[in-house]
């Protein structure tokens, strides 16, 4: 590298290209977003998906064990109660035995009774390992959002993303709380009662079976059009999710263009695509209660007809056709049930396919150098870099510069040149196209992405705080320091008097958008956070372009405290708050057409020279008015 004090000003020839972004956006950098980006869910691999919900709830092994034991006990128990009372029937009340049917009568309360208790241990249970296993795939969920690369999330709406880590895995909890153990009880009643009907009465049991093709070919048909109208359900209720937190978020936009009816609109057209699939879904799954309910109607008269027949031939006794009738209720209900649970899967599957949709994505930390690093010196190069977040939009080409340890980089130019992307790839936020991007002689993507961004500060335009107490997010930036260094940081900002006004002083309970806070004082709580982090090399994106004169001053402080013996880049509108930056890169259409510090540039009388003229004569204009 050659040495910065042989340097001279350098104009570089422009060139034609798109340009890229003129700051930093939202909590993500980089492209915006907007309701439009909600991907379709289509199923993949129904089956693989069911895998991987069972490979969560198998991690339950002991409450699931307990469980099966007493989800099984409690089918036992309900395909006792038809045959004592069979045997009650045949036994007690036609011989006229009242004693003995007194004992039946206590035997059946305590069978029921026990039935009773036992059903609500399994659910007690049940309860406890379904939310445990959400719990899990909830905190995988999030775990995903964290190592997400940002282009993830300039293409999916906040709002969709929320959808998933919330609805959908709500679906699959509500799933696991019903169905696991109704399918495992309906498939114990239902061979049970086979078993027990054939043991009965073989030519009752082939008439009980009549009605079960009738029932597969109407579960089939129902569940095949719900299992569609669900999948959209769960797409549409997350593209409402997500315009809802944008209209939440940008409110103080839409009051300002009055743009409330219009938005409403908007909202009602949305809603309306979630309404309709919505009740086409529960319509046509409600198709199920009643079709089977029918069916099974049909079932047992059929059995009553052909059972009466039979006891007035003496082919069979009362209280077999009585237990008869009840175990054909028995076996028609699980597959009723079984219907039923399978619209539920559905809804929970294409929940769960959203949500392992996101957990195949790949780490922005898959296969990372490892290794903490050095604290660095700060010496940066780029080496010809070129990027595009798109590949057939180009926003740099070939940029090459160099900044020595400690030095105050500015870069300036119009909206859109290229400003912000290069301070992305310096964080490694995105990968380079091409060329190289060096850091104290190491090539970035040779370093360990946490290890890098540990020692690489940031204080954007968006000043953003998070719930809790003004101490809690200014540690945010060194989570182990003490009460006494987040003080002195807060002090080094210029925070530290503001802060010492409010009620509660560093305790004061933050809301996600600041609360009561200005905007400079949210920014003077990130250069405080970004000062106890004491970064290596530093990067200022905006940091004052919406603050009144004034708090700029305090600002403008707190950030020369900030930058003093760091490397720093500062991307400013405003030229004269640069006018300080030992080099000045001037950025036009992807490219460094010049750079040298202020007075160099201005004695070029080249781009920066009109920019910096451009800017005085309206502020003298502003003042003049």
């Amino acid at each position: 590298m050659s040495n910065h004090n042989n340097r001279s000003p350098v104009p570089v020839p422009g060139g034609p290209g798109q340009g890229g972004f003129g700051g930093m956006r939202g909590p993500g950098i980089g492209p915006g977003r907007g309701p439009g980006a909600v991907p379709k869910v289509r199923a993949k691999n129904r089956s693989a998906t069911i895998k991987r919900i069972w490979s969560y709830l198998n991690r339950q092994r002991k409450g699931l064990i307990l469980v099966y034991v007493f989800t099984a006990l409690n089918a036992v128990v309900s395909l006792i109660g038809p045959y004592l009372l069979g045997k009650a029937i045949d036994t007690a009340i036609l011989p006229g035995d009242y004693g003995l049917l007194v004992r039946f009568c206590l035997l059946l309360l305590g069978i029921y009774a026990l039935g009773s208790a036992v059903a609500w241990v399994q659910a007690y249970v049940m309860t406890a390992v379904s939310q445990r296993t959400v719990f899990e795939l909830r905190r995988d969920l999030f775990a995903k959002y964290q190592e997400l690369p940002l282009q993830f999330f300039d293409t999916h709406a906040n709002g969709e993303l929320m959808s998933r880590a919330t609805n959908d895995i709500d679906n699959v909890s509500n799933t696991l709380n019903q169905s696991v153990t109704q399918l495992l009880n309906s498939l114990i009643t239902l061979s049970g009662s086979l078993v027990l009907m054939l043991t009965l009465n073989i030519p009752l049991t082939i008439v009980a079976l009549v009605t079960i093709p009738l029932v597969l070919l109407a579960s089939r048909k129902i569940t095949g059009l719900s299992r569609t109208y669900f999948k959209n359900q769960q797409r549409h209720l997350g593209e409402l999710n997500g315009f809802i937190e944008e209209a939440i978020t940008g409110q103080k936009v839409i009051k300002q263009y009055g743009r409330e009816e219009t938005e409403t609109k908007r909202f009602r057209n949305i809603s309306g695509e979630l309404n309709k699939y919505s009740i086409r879904a529960q319509i046509v799954s409600g198709f199920v209660g009643p079709v089977m309910n029918m069916i099974n109607n049909l079932d047992f008269a059929l059995i009553a007809g052909v059972g009466g027949w039979m006891a007035f031939h003496g082919m069979a006794s009362v209280g077999v056709i009585v237990s008869f009738l009840n175990y054909g209720k028995q076996f028609g209900r699980p597959i009723s049930e079984l219907a039923n649970q399978y619209n539920l899967i559905q809804s929970a599957i294409a929940g769960a396919e959203r949500v392992f949709e996101v957990m195949d994505m790949p780490s922005e930390y898959g296969g990372e150098a490892g290794g903490e690093l050095p604290r660095l010196r700060g010496e940066v190069a780029f080496r010809k870099v070129s990027f595009g977040y798109k590949p057939d939009e180009p926003i740099l080409k070939e940029v090459s510069f160099e900044a020595m340890p400690g030095e105050k980089i500015a870069l300036v130019g119009p909206t859109g040149a290229g400003k912000t992307t290069i301070v992305n790839l310096l964080t490694r936020f995105y990968e380079i196209n091409g060329g190289s991007v060096f850091i104290d002689g190491r090539e970035i993507r040779e370093l360990n992405k946490n290890a890098l961004r540990s020692q690489l500060g940031m204080v954007l335009q968006d000043a953003h705080v998070f719930s809790g107490t003004i101490r809690d997010n200014i540690r945010f930036g060194r989570l182990d320091a003490t009460d006494r260094e987040v003080v002195e940081a807060a002090k080094l900002a210029n925070a530290d008097g503001f802060i010492a006004r409010l009620p509660h002083g560093y305790d004061t309970m933050l809301g996600a958008e600041g609360g009561s806070l200005s905007h400079g004082q949210r920014q003077l709580l990130t250069i405080a956070r970004a000062i106890l982090a004491d970064p290596a090399v530093l990067i200022l994106d905006e940091a004052t372009s919406s603050v009144d004169t004034r708090t700029e001053m305090h600002i403008q402080q707190a950030m020369k405290t900030l930058m003093k013996g760091r490397t720093s880049f500062v991307i400013a509108h405003r030229l004269s708050t640069i006018r300080d930056a030992d080099r000045i890169l001037v950025i036009q259409s992807g490219r460094i057409v010049e750079q040298g510090n202020h007075e160099e540039l201005m004695g070029l009388n080249g781009v920066y020279h009109e920019l910096y003229n451009s800017q005085f004569k309206r502020s003298l204009q502003a003042d003049v008015s």
